[in-house]
């Protein structure tokens, strides 16, 4: 398999990329990668807080995963920005290749998924909720390798 740059791709030490939880939403959203439309994401910063990982940064490379745990694309954060969830604009919330065209449309599906039963497991709090003060981390990324054609 080979990078843009026809440089070999070596998925061994790179970490995987899960959008949403295995199912659906997720098979969507891979799609929306790999054609292209998803060239942006949204993730709670108290994500990263509760598993005591580190943000995201400019240039990291992970390995895109389907429902069934392939990998399927490598991608490369390009940007990465933490703003009140009350700051996420129109641009972002079209880049995140779901369909949405206004940041509130955006927000009303986000926060579905936030309050949902599956985020709110992960996250070990049966009540937790999101207001405009509720920090976000805004990334974008670009595809590196399809690992489709691979």
């Amino acid at each position: 398999m080979t990078s843009d740059s026809g440089r070999p791709t070596d998925l061994a030490g790179l970490p995987e990329a899960e959008f949403a939880f295995p199912g659906p939403l997720r098979d969507a959203l891979v799609a929306a990668i790999l054609d292209g439309r998803k060239t942006a994401t949204t993730s709670l910063a108290v994500e990263y807080e509760r598993a005591g990982e580190p943000l995201p940064e400019v240039g990291e490379r992970s390995a895109v995963v389907d429902s069934a745990g392939r990998p399927v694309a490598v991608i490369e954060v390009t940007s990465v920005r933490v703003v009140p969830l009350g700051e996420v604009d129109d641009a972002h919330a079209v880049d995140e290749g779901e369909g949405h065209t206004t940041a509130g449309r955006w927000r009303a599906a986000h926060e579905e998924f936030w309050h949902g039963r599956e985020m709110r497991s992960a996250l070990g709090d049966a009540a937790f909720t999101v207001d405009d003060a509720t920090p976000v981390v805004l990334e974008r990324f670009r595809v590196v390798a399809d690992l489709r054609t691979a």
